[in-house]
Parts: C-alpha cells; structure tokens; sequence
C-alpha cells in the first residue's frame, strides 16, 4: 500500500510541476531548496522570488499580442501594474523594468509615482491610471502632477463630482476616463459595483459634462468586475454590456481611443490549478473586434490592470509545525509557529486557498489534519486546500521536524495584514484622541497617536 506523502501527490496530480520539483524528500520552488532557507534564516519566513513578477508580465504580453496578431487587431495592448497589490519598492523596481505603465487607488500611491520619476523609473511616455474613490488629498496629487506638466496621467471617473474637483483645481487640458459601474454576478448580496457610473447613464454624462467642456477629453473607457476574467457567461455577458456602451460613445466621442478591461487574471491556488490565459485573451480580443466591426468603430487599445496576477505567485510563507494536539478522536490540530490572522489574512477574512506544501518529509507517512495560528482567536485556522477541504501532511513526530510552506502569497497580505503600519491601498491609519474626564468632571481630550503621513508610508516600503 502506498501512503507517503510523495504517492499522495503523485497520484492525485502531475507532479512535479513547472514551479515545484523534489530533490530527495526536500521540496523546490523554482530550483530554490527551500531547506536551505530554513537553515540560513530560520522560520516563521517570507520570501519573495522576483524573478517570476517579470516571467508573468511577459506572459501575459506574449498572450495578447498574440491573439491580436491573430485576429489581425488593429490597436495596441498595454500593461498596467496595479500598485494596490503590493507597494513594495523591491515589486515596483521589478514591475518597471518590463515597459509597463501603473494604476494608483489612492493619493499616496502618486507619492510613490513621484519617487519613481524622480529615480528615473517612469518616464513622461508612462501611463498613470488613477482609479478609486476621488476625494481631498488623492484630487490635489492628481492635480499636481498634470499642472507640474506630466501628459499621460489619465485619471478614471469615479463619481459625478471628480470631474469637477479636478478641473476646478488643473491649469491644462486634462485626459480622463470613465469607470463603467459593471452589475455584479447574481451570487453577490448587491447587484451593481459601487465603484464606476452605471451603463445607461454613461452617454448621457458625456453628452451634459464633457462633449462641450474644451478643457476635458475622454479618452478611456474602464471595465473591470469583480470576479475577475473567468471563461463563463455572466463574464463574457458584462464584456458585451461593455462593448455595446464604447460603440456608442465611440460614435460621438472621436477622442475616445483606449479600453481598460482592468484586471483578473486568476493565479495559482492548487496543484491542480487549470486556467488557458492564451485562450482567454484570444476571446477577449476576439469579441472587442467583432463588436467594433460590427458597429463601423475603430478598435481601441487595449489596457488591462494585472495585480494579483503581476506579484501573487513570487510570494511565499515558511512555517515550523511546533505541536499536534488531538482534540477529539477525529480533529488533530497542526500548530504553527506563527498567526494566520497576521501573516496570511486573506485565508482567513475570505477564505482564499493557496497552495500549500511540506518542505521536507514527502517520504513519510501522511495523516489528515487542520492547521492552527499561535494567537487564541477561534479564526486562527486554515483548513482549504486541494483535497476537498482536507490537509495532509507527513504524520507528526516530534523527533523529525516538520515545515510547511504556503505559495504564491504575494499579493495584498502584507498591507491587509498591516506590516509595520501598511494598509490596504495606503489608506492612512486616522488620528487617534483619547477622552477623559478630569477631577472636576470636564471632558479632555488628547491626541494618542497623529494620522499616517505619506512620509511614514515610503519609508515602510522601501523609498525612503
């Protein structure tokens, strides 16, 4: 009877893999010996292989520029790297050695792009996107940058009033887009983003804002859902919606020339993972033609936003299996030397898998178990993965040390997991008052803690 490990895998999937080998019982992630790692540094670990950032941004050039060759597509494909994913400076000296372009969320985010010009990293030819909720701070960066003479900024409108808190505060005719607010898949507990402006009234805010504004020109049109890009109806169906909304303001808008199809690529989260990027950019451009056919319009150029896609798979997390706890006849606990909740908190907050390995041990014997985080919150788990739910593992024994690892972990977990004071899209931590009372029963208050800078945010990341 077969029961290590090592027959587990290899009967349940291709093994070994583009990504994963063994040498002896020792996993390897890109021919790294992720043992050695343990030894030189210790767990619990992360790491990040940055090499496969540029292998993916190629990739998916590659994907598009072949599908538009094919369909003997007229307009260009760009690469946009949404920053939100991951902010780091080592990810964007990485992203930006490949010809790409960025998309910013927030006001900090054009902080960073300043730091970038600086250093000579972007270039006035580069695209800025800035998409998200448009409101003091992000307006005045957006504002800044287009009057300091950068051409390419295109900021994405969001909500009625952006178009005029940006004009209001720019000297210069300006660029813009328009955010589709896409209908949600029926699953969801609403039915439209709350991101973007609905599809019927997109024609009408052209005609009544910027037709006759000459200080605007709408340029791009944005669509992205949240699903991402997935071969099934309710994808291709909200891509057609597109379509039919650019065709019609194509025909009234000469200066309309670029589609944002955002971001969406998925990215590995098993060892059974299976997903035809080629194809799915053969169909998507493929459809974007027919429908510009169809109608007599130009073709658009093609942006799309990858940010889990660009950065995911070059993250990884190492832990140490400390103890096992059996808890019952049928539950035995795997604890880690580390938190779920603190290190990868999107396997708990939205019960994302990803995949996750032994590092050393794929010759022994394998037991089903659950994992645990060392913190004592009843969330501090991690049970998904490819087996339908169930961890395998080598069986437990404390004699013969047993490590884990968790891959393509890339994108989002430091920020949402809040390393040295990051947050998601660099949203900054508030200021913080405390309120007393004195010996005469007077509210006081003081301030506990200022609101985050810019400043402390590019010295987290690596700028400063």
């Amino acid at each position: 009877m077969k029961n290590r490990y090592i027959d587990l895998i290899e009967q349940t999937f291709d093994f070994p893999q583009k990504e994963f080998s063994l040498t002896e019982d020792r996993l390897l992630f890109h021919d790294i010996d992720l043992s050695a790692l343990i030894e030189t540094y210790g767990t619990p670990l992360k790491f990040s292989y940055l090499p496969k950032i540029s292998e993916n941004i190629n990739q998916a050039k590659q994907w598009f520029t072949e599908a538009m060759k094919a369909h003997h597509y007229e307009g260009k494909y760009n690469y946009c790297y949404c920053t939100k994913s991951s902010h780091f400076k080592f990810v964007l000296d990485e992203v930006l050695k490949n010809d790409v372009h960025i998309e910013t969320s927030s006001a900090i985010d054009l902080d960073i792009v300043k730091n970038l010009l600086e250093n000579k990293q972007l270039y006035q030819d580069s695209y800025i996107l800035c998409n998200g909720f448009k409101r003091a701070s992000y307006i005045d960066n957006i504002s800044d940058l287009i009057n300091s003479g950068y051409r390419n900024c295109i900021p994405i409108i969001d909500n009625y009033e952006e178009l005029d808190l940006l004009t209001e505060r720019i000297d210069n005719p300006i660029q813009i887009g328009i955010r589709i607010a896409s209908e949600e898949d029926p699953k969801f507990e609403f039915y439209t983003s709350r991101l973007g402006i609905g599809y019927k009234n997109i024609i009408p805010y052209y005609k009544n804002q910027i037709k006759n504004n000459d200080k605007v020109k709408l340029k791009m049109l944005h669509f992205f859902i949240n699903t991402g890009i997935q071969d099934q109806s309710y994808y291709w169906n909200e891509l057609m919606k597109c379509m039919k909304v650019y065709v019609e303001l194509k025909k009234i808008c000469p200066s309309l020339e670029y589609l944002n199809i955002g971001g969406g690529f998925p990215i590995k989260t098993s060892l059974g993972f299976e997903y035809d990027y080629a194809y799915m950019a053969y169909e998507i451009i493929g459809q974007i033609k027919s429908a510009c056919t169809l109608s007599q319009v130009d073709e658009p150029h093609i942006f799309t936003e990858f940010g889990s896609f660009t950065v995911g798979e070059s993250g990884g997390a190492i832990y140490q299996v400390l103890y096992q706890k059996q808890q019952n006849d049928r539950e035995k606990w795997n604890m880690i030397n580390s938190s779920f909740i603190t290190t990868l908190p999107d396997s708990w907050a939205i019960n994302k898998r990803y995949v996750m390995l032994p590092i050393n041990r794929w010759r022994d014997e394998y037991e089903r178990v659950l994992l645990g985080g060392t913190t004592c919150d009843s969330d501090d788990y991690y049970n998904s993965e490819q087996h339908v739910n169930a961890i395998y593992l080598p069986v437990f024994n404390e004699k013969k040390p047993l490590f884990i690892g968790f891959f393509n972990t890339g994108a989002y977990q430091e920020s949402i997991g809040g390393f040295g004071g990051l947050h998601h899209c660099l949203i900054p931590q508030p200021r913080h008052i405390l309120i007393n009372k004195d010996h005469e029963g007077n509210l006081t208050h003081e301030i506990f803690t200022e609101q985050q800078t810019a400043e402390d945010f590019l010295s987290l990341l690596g700028y400063q």
